[in-house]
């Protein structure tokens, strides 16, 4: 039988404490005696609280001090509104630590997939407080971890039920990242520590080509997370054969071999050649393919996928060249060190939501925005409605000269069905100040976070109203004629609407959406 070294350890120290304490004990008691036996008690809490996990020098950040004394808020850069129809999307441009923090008032349980790329710590990239961390500094590793274990926590929260978030990381802190997302996500929702081949061979490695980095994936309820095909809630796609579901894909044929389109049946010959037609022919006869037919008499060819087949699981081992994001931002004429390939996005995100088709997708170290560029791209791929929001800083000009910009060319290129509004985290300063003192300002600040929580956008938009006085809510009223296109209403929390302002709403078939109050309080309410 094994004994525990460690638990006789603490039971010998928690004894000793408690003989400690009966000795304090034996005293009159006053404000010394009672200040020792709280010291005490923490340190008997202390002792019984770490029995495995990870232990590092937790740091304070910049921010930590800045949002002690004030309260995030969020400005937009008008000029920067990008309009091209679809699914309104966001980018944040600030500290993430604050971005999260407001993210918790609009989106708490409600992201579905989030990617994140944090520094490696590689020694010469990662920057904590205004300093590069370099690999003489003792305390690199504790830095590090503190810096992402605030993040973590922030982002768990926002997770939806069914939500997993994928962390790509290399070997300085995969070991001290698994441990700490042990701690935070709960061991038993890992879903995968991917290997990401990210390079084939050459290097001037002294003992070892390092081609791979990893990929940690954590679901928020490993119970409820459900990858590819498994998942059941697609309408119109699924089919039943032989006792078996089967998913029909019809833009396979795009693909695979080239830019023509879902081309049809009749067509595949003239626009893919004929040695293609015969593979198509090959597959309609072994079950493989499956004619679909449309109105103008013309089929679609199909390609079924069995549901509870292995392919519709990841597989633990992926390969995504960093060279092909590379190229990427070179044809948009982006420069950007390291950035991740669009593929290896698009696996994640498709592989978490794929027949899903419209969750929202969060990355807080957004970079060269390539998790923007993955989701537009997959939805333009399938059809899917997903949108995106990236937080990053704007060190360097990072923000404004690579990542709107990456998502703007990209948007324009490629004609994606998408928009993208532009915030930036900005503070109100709360310090010695009661909540009314500063309430009118935090009023200023509430049409962003309405349209970050809505996915819309107030300016110019006839069909949606935003009302956060007495007065504003009076003059709308008095406008409302029968030529009014309004009918969603967005009400402050405590703008109280009439018996005769109701009856003209029913009459006009207007909705009142009331916006919570936890938009107007401080961070902790």
């Amino acid at each position: 039988m094994s004994t525990n070294i460690s638990k006789e350890k603490r039971e010998d120290l928690i004894e000793k404490i408690g003989a400690i304490r009966t000795f304090i004990e034996s005293f009159s008691q006053d404000k010394n005696t009672a200040s020792l036996l709280t010291y005490v008690a923490e340190l008997e809490k202390d002792i019984k609280r770490m029995k495995y996990g990870l232990v590092f020098e937790e740091h304070r950040e910049a921010i930590d001090e800045l949002l002690e004394t004030h309260i995030p808020v969020l400005t937009e850069e008008k000029e920067l509104f990008i309009d091209n129809g679809g699914k309104m999307n966001f980018l944040i441009e600030g500290d993430n630590l604050a971005a999260l923090k407001l993210l918790e008032k609009t989106h708490k349980g409600k992201i579905d997939v989030i990617y994140i790329d944090p520094p490696y710590n590689t020694g010469k990239e990662f920057v904590y407080n205004d300093d590069i961390i370099d690999s003489h500094d003792t305390f690199r590793h504790s830095k590090w971890l503190s810096f992402i274990k605030k993040r973590l926590e922030e982002a768990k929260p926002l997770l939806s039920d069914t939500g997993v978030i994928f962390i790509s990381i290399d070997d300085n802190e995969f070991a001290q990242l698994k441990i700490l997302c042990d701690m935070i996500f709960a061991e038993k929702n890992l879903v995968s520590c991917f290997c990401v081949i990210r390079a084939e061979g050459g290097g001037l490695a002294k003992q070892v080509i390092k081609g791979h980095d990893y990929c940690l994936a954590y679901a928020k309820d490993i119970g409820k997370f459900v990858p590819l095909a498994k998942q059941k809630d697609i309408r119109g796609k699924i089919i039943r054969r032989d006792g078996f579901d089967y998913w029909i894909q019809e833009d396979w044929l795009r693909k695979e071999f080239g830019k023509y389109g879902n081309c049809y049946y009749e067509e595949i010959e003239q626009y893919k050649g004929s040695a293609v037609k015969k593979e198509v022919d090959l597959g309609l006869s072994t079950g493989k393919y499956i004619l679909i037919p449309k109105s103008n008499g013309l089929n679609i060819v199909g390609k079924l996928r069995r549901l509870d087949s292995d392919s519709s699981k990841f597989y633990s081992v992926l390969k995504h060249l960093n060279k092909n994001g590379v190229n990427e931002l070179k044809e948009l004429n982006i420069n950007f060190d390291y950035p991740k390939p669009v593929s290896l996005i698009e696996e994640l995100i498709s592989g978490a939501s794929f027949f899903y088709k419209c969750p929202t997708v969060l990355d807080f170290f957004a970079g060269s925005g390539t998790t923007g560029h993955a989701v537009m791209k997959l939805n333009a791929e399938d059809g899917g409605e997903r949108t995106f929001i990236l937080c990053t800083n704007n060190e360097n000009n990072i923000c404004r000269e690579v990542t709107y910009e990456r998502i703007k060319r990209v948007i324009a290129r490629d004609n994606f069905s998408a928009s993208l509004k532009y915030f930036k985290v900005d503070y109100i300063p709360i310090s010695d100040k009661l909540y009314y003192e500063y309430a009118d300002e935090l009023l200023h600040h509430i049409r962003e976070l309405v349209e970050l929580e809505n996915g819309i956008n107030f300016a110019g938009n006839e069909e949606i109203a935003i009302l956060l006085t007495e007065e504003e809510l009076d003059d709308f009223t008095s406008s409302i004629t029968e030529t009014t296109k309004c009918k969603t209403i967005y009400l402050g929390h405590d703008v109280l609407t009439n018996a005769a302002q109701e009856k003209l709403f029913k009459r006009y078939d207007i909705t009142i959406n009331v916006i919570p109050d936890y938009y107007y309080g401080d961070l902790e309410g």
